[in-house]
């Protein structure tokens, strides 16, 4: 049946839909990372960028197009994760800015929507790359605009608008260089599909997720969901893991169990959280806990209200600046904040925090002008929408995408110089560092020219993977030797959760020896996933 306009409910089913068949689809995303470390999490950080707006939609009962698509702007723009995260948290941003001032929504009206979207998505990239999630995008957005000039029936509509953003998606590895040596499609691209397919089937009455995952996903079968990181306590077999993760399984359903020597990360769907916490104590010790009842929104108000008559709040004094830096492991976060940092917020390649946990860290911090380190380039955009939402206080974005960026950012700050000096000479002593990271390969693929299988080392340097073996320490120093050059200065070692100090002392040696003419400094980062951290400046 041909129909000319889109309502609010119709328009609400579809979101509800494209999200949940995200969701159902998140670990066939992650897979799709190019580079095969231990911290592909596109899928993961798309669905929690918009699954604090699922829960506001679902909300709206009797709602406008103008209440829907608020409601999805701007959930998802404080949920915010990761690049792709936040591209599409502008997407739909774009996207309530044309529709808010037009009640009913016509094939015009949606294409004027979604090239707006595309517009403001690009806006928000300071570097757009092609053959990206962006580029998936603006196909759909031209395709838009061809069909709207000549097609009125919204269903025909939104099926070519979909086939031409599958379409750009197949091309992509055409585009990026990357995906096409690794055999893959762009993994925010997918992430994008995903939704706007899901959407589309459920204009159509199509049912395109399980009806396993539909089900859960209108009423969860579990009423929690618990993310945490905990530190070991040392001496634990992979029998005794084996053990714990079957408890865990008897308790809920286990998203993530990724164990290492120094760290354990979970992630469960339960309905017994209070076992979970205890049986999972008796491992070590908590690191972060995240906690969310799938079931019920608390306000802020209304927890507040239940606490009872509170004592008079004593305003805290405000600081005239301030730095937040990004970091995950105990040794790092002493490291910044021996160097000055006021707060550090637990986040990284693994744990990408959200443009709500930077701007919640921001307000603890209190302070007129706060100085943020993303120390990670998947955490910069997020950082940047922070500083664009942020209402009581001015947000400086250093743009450090690594570890040892946000240390010599630091190092260089100059209290008694002006912001923007300050800012220019943060920016200009991290252009000199040059940093490597030593990780394991979790699958099979080609990068670089270079075969890597399973378990495979890895020494991957700023924008290319440098160095693959089967020794950590032979890998670390081949790494080393790429990076070194007859400028270089200094070399300085973070040494890992699960590099041994004897390993460390090990290639602190073999450093020393092959680089005689070279400070080296050794630090304990215990940082989880990367064996080694290392700069050279």
């Amino acid at each position: 049946m041909e129909a000319k306009q889109l309502d609010a409910l119709t328009l609400r089913k579809m979101f509800l839909s494209g999200a949940a068949n995200l969701e159902a689809h998140k670990d066939y995303i992650n897979e799709l990372n190019v580079f095969p470390v231990p911290d592909g999490d596109t899928g993961t950080n798309m669905s929690l960028t918009i699954s604090s707006a699922c829960e506001a939609v679902a909300a709206l009962e009797d709602p406008t197009t103008d209440q829907v698509t608020k409601a999805i702007s701007s959930g998802s723009l404080r949920g915010a994760r990761g690049n792709s995260g936040v591209i599409l948290s502008q997407i739909f941003r774009g996207l309530h800015k044309e529709i808010k001032d037009n009640p009913v929504l016509t094939t015009d009206v949606l294409a004027r929507a979604a090239r707006r979207a595309v517009e403001t998505a690009y806006k928000a990239v300071m570097k757009p790359k092609e053959g990206t999630i962006l580029t998936v995008a603006r196909a759909m957005a031209e395709e838009a605009e061809t069909a709207a000039a000549e097609i009125e029936d919204i269903g025909e509509f939104l099926e070519k608008v979909a086939h031409a953003g599958d379409a750009m998606l197949e091309k992509t590895p055409e585009l990026l260089p990357v995906l096409k040596e690794a055999g893959v499609v762009d993994s925010g691209g997918k992430g994008l599909m995903m939704i706007v397919n899901g959407a589309v089937d459920a204009y159509f009455g199509r049912e395109t997720v399980p009806e396993k995952d539909k089900a859960e996903a209108e009423k969860p079968k579990f009423l929690y969901r618990i993310d945490f990181l905990l530190r070991r306590s040392g001496g634990l077999s992979a029998d005794a893991d084996g053990e714990w993760k079957n408890i865990l399984s008897s308790l809920g359903e286990v998203e993530v169990f990724n164990p290492t020597a120094g760290t354990v990360r979970v992630a469960i769907l339960t309905n017994d959280p209070g076992h979970v916490i205890a049986k999972s104590a008796r491992q070590g010790t908590f690191a972060r806990v995240d906690f969310v009842n799938l079931t019920e929104t608390v306000s802020d108000e209304e927890f507040a209200a239940a606490a009872g008559p509170a004592e008079p709040e004593v305003p805290k004094e405000w600081k005239e600046r301030a730095f937040l830096a990004v970091s995950v492991g105990n040794g790092l976060t002493e490291i910044f904040k021996s160097l000055g940092a006021d707060d550090v917020i637990q986040g990284g390649q693994t744990m990408n925090p959200s443009t709500d946990d930077i701007l919640t860290a921001v307000e603890r911090i209190h302070a007129h002008t706060v100085f943020i380190l993303p120390n990670n380039k998947n955490i910069i955009l997020a950082a940047n929408q922070a500083a664009e939402l942020a209402s009581d206080c001015r947000i400086i974005v250093v743009p450090t995408k690594t570890i040892p960026q946000g240390i010599s950012a630091l190092v260089n700050y100059m209290p008694t110089d002006s912001i923007e000096n300050n800012l220019e000479t943060m920016t200009e002593a991290i252009s000199h560092v040059i940093t490597g990271e030593v990780t394991y390969a979790v699958r099979d693929t080609r990068i670089s020219g270079k075969d890597i299988r399973t378990g495979d080392i890895m020494g991957i340097g700023d924008n290319d993977t440098l160095t693959v073996g089967t020794d950590i320490k032979t890998v670390a120093l081949d790494m080393l030797k790429a990076m070194v050059d007859e400028d270089s200065e200094i070399i300085s070692l973070y040494r890992g959760a699960d590099f041994s100090e004897e390993d460390m002392e090990a290639l602190q040696a073999m450093t020393e020896e092959a680089f005689p003419d070279i400070d080296v400094e050794v630090n304990d980062g215990g940082q989880p996933v990367y064996y080694c951290i290392a700069s050279v400046e």
